[in-house]
């Protein structure tokens, strides 16, 4: 099983901090509106949703895993609930790297597989570097290839 790399979770504990200066925001929103005056409130709250958010982040990092097997693509993940995923080689469509501002800011990429299907048609990858996320393209590619010539369709 492969992990993802270590510099994803900066990315996730940003989206952590800020998650939590906006549900501390909404909070000391709320006791103004009711003119509760209780500052302190806020700064607890922020506190406590930053402390809680990234812990969540570091766990999501520490559970993440996935691995290229010989006729499927495996994922675990999910810190409250686990989730595997088995994606078939034969219902990959195509896969896609993609790096936002803040991914390439930071050296990442994230790999996005499109399946056949309605439900749950794609899944990702997030937190590759770039070089892994492009080798990890051509090796779905090619393995996706190699097994659509067993389909029965």
């Amino acid at each position: 099983m492969e992990r993802l790399t270590p510099r994803v979770q900066i990315l996730w504990g940003v989206v952590a901090v800020l998650l939590a200066t906006v549900l501390a925001g909404v909070l000391a929103g709320v006791t103004f509106w009711f003119e509760w005056r209780f500052p302190t409130a806020a700064i607890g709250a922020f506190l406590l949703f930053a402390v809680l958010l990234l812990g969540h982040a570091h766990l999501r990092f520490r559970l993440w895993r996935y691995e290229l097997q010989d006729d499927a693509l495996f994922l675990h993940r999910g810190v409250f609930t686990r989730v595997r995923t088995v994606v078939p080689y034969v219902r990959v469509q195509h896969v896609d790297t993609q790096r936002n501002p803040f991914e390439r800011a930071l050296g990442l990429s994230r790999v996005v597989v499109y399946t056949a299907g309605s439900r749950g048609a794609d899944v990702r990858i997030p937190g590759l570097k770039p070089d892994r996320a492009e080798s990890l393209q051509e090796r779905l590619r090619a393995l996706a290839g190699e097994h659509e010539a067993d389909d029965g369709v």
